[in-house]
């Protein structure tokens, strides 16, 4: 891995927009970004396997302000690493039950799909046989 990446190479690695990028910087999520000499912003390989886990916490609806606190854990050292768990414990728990309430949803669609295909079956017109 490089040791440095450019905004434009970490936005595409992660699917994001350079405003998003931006925003996670300001709302502390990734520490003071480095500048190369010419002036442009580049992170740091650490930077970017952090934000490889803060992207996947935040597609599963971390808030903003757990993520803060979790990448504040994370550059604070090892001696963190058992708050780091009890964060993602915490996170892994409602998403589980999250996971489950969209399946017990997802069937109450699935049986509405059901019925409705039944009724449109019962109610469908018949073709009448011909009779020689």
């Amino acid at each position: 891995m490089k040791d440095h990446f450019t905004p434009g190479e970490v936005a595409e690695r992660f699917g994001l927009t350079l405003d998003t990028l931006r925003y996670y910087e300001r709302e502390g999520l990734l520490r003071q970004v480095d500048r190369a000499p010419s002036g442009h912003r580049r992170y740091r390989a650490d930077d970017v396997h952090l934000l490889g886990l803060i992207r996947c916490l935040r597609d599963t609806d971390m808030p903003i302000a757990r993520l803060r606190e979790f990448a504040e854990l994370v550059r604070s050292g090892d001696h963190t690493i058992t708050q780091r768990v009890q964060v993602l414990q915490t996170h892994l728990d409602l998403l589980e039950r999250r996971i489950a309430e969209l399946h017990d949803r997802q069937a109450a669609i699935q049986n509405k799909i059901d019925h409705y295909v039944t009724v449109l079956t019962e109610h469908a017109p018949r073709k009448v046989e011909e009779t020689t």
